[in-house]
């Protein structure tokens, strides 16, 4: 009863956020931001279909983890602009990404492992290393979506980097394979001088910074799995995070 009431007294503050933030966008007339709004209500229902649909017990951290990514990412980062607002905004989200990403590929492969249909036994390690596999997979998927955004729609997800110096073999004067450092000042675009106080690095960075931070989210989660494995508390950090497959004398119970 406990674990229920956390985790609606955690829905309900959100979701009177998230209704807040609708309202105010219709008084605007941001209806694109609307829709963000009604769109995170959508997602906030998506770990209790996974409970009833998968028959599996999603513990109070991990929902409480996930609604909040779902509520930092859109409301907060996309219709308040923390992304570009506050610089470290989508690096603490890729981060928490990979972490939320390592959770559910541990999961489905502890299910796998612990169920009596499949004869083939996996250790600790290697089921956190599939999670981890799966978590980078999907960073790595993500990026080819904001890619695709910004390539064929014009979007600019893959953010905007100012560099102050490059390294280009493309800049040697006698077109050898040797980098040429380059101090950037300012730069020229369409005839028109920007004292950007550097290069604009459209993507690169941005991609692999995330990947970067989707990896350490990875980690440090697949470490927290391999620790619950070789343990099983029903208390503790990892037991707080990781899904569970409910019994029948768990539900009855209920």
């Amino acid at each position: 009863m406990t674990h229920d009431k956390k985790r609606t007294k955690i829905e309900i503050v959100l979701m009177i956020l998230v209704l807040a933030s609708i309202v105010r966008q219709g008084f605007l007339g941001e209806y694109h931001n609307m829709f963000l709004g009604v769109l995170t209500l959508t997602l906030f229902a998506v770990p209790k279909i996974i409970e009833k649909k998968l028959n599996v017990s999603i513990p109070t951290g991990l929902e409480a983890v996930i609604l909040i990514f779902i509520f930092s990412a859109q409301i907060l980062g996309e219709i308040n602009a923390f992304y570009v607002k506050i610089p470290i905004w989508d690096t603490l989200l890729h981060t928490t990404n990979g972490f939320l990403m390592a959770a559910i590929g541990f999961a489905l492969i502890d299910i796998f492992n612990r169920s009596e249909r499949f004869s083939l036994k996996m250790s600790p390690f290697f089921v956190a290393f599939t999670a981890f596999c799966f978590s980078m997979t999907v960073g790595v998927l993500w990026e080819f979506f904001e890619f695709s955004m910004d390539w064929f729609f014009d979007m600019d997800m893959q953010k905007d980097w100012i560099l102050a110096d490059i390294n280009s073999v493309k800049l040697h004067p006698e077109g050898a394979n040797v980098p040429v450092h380059v101090d950037v000042e300012s730069v020229v675009i369409n005839g028109e001088a920007w004292n950007l106080g550097g290069y604009l690095d459209i993507g690169i960075v941005d991609t692999m910074k995330d990947l970067i931070v989707n990896f350490i989210g990875a980690v440090v989660f697949s470490a927290v799995g391999i620790v619950y494995l070789k343990n099983r508390k029903e208390t503790g950090l990892a037991a707080s995070l990781i899904p569970v497959v409910e019994t029948e004398s768990e539900e009855e119970h209920e």
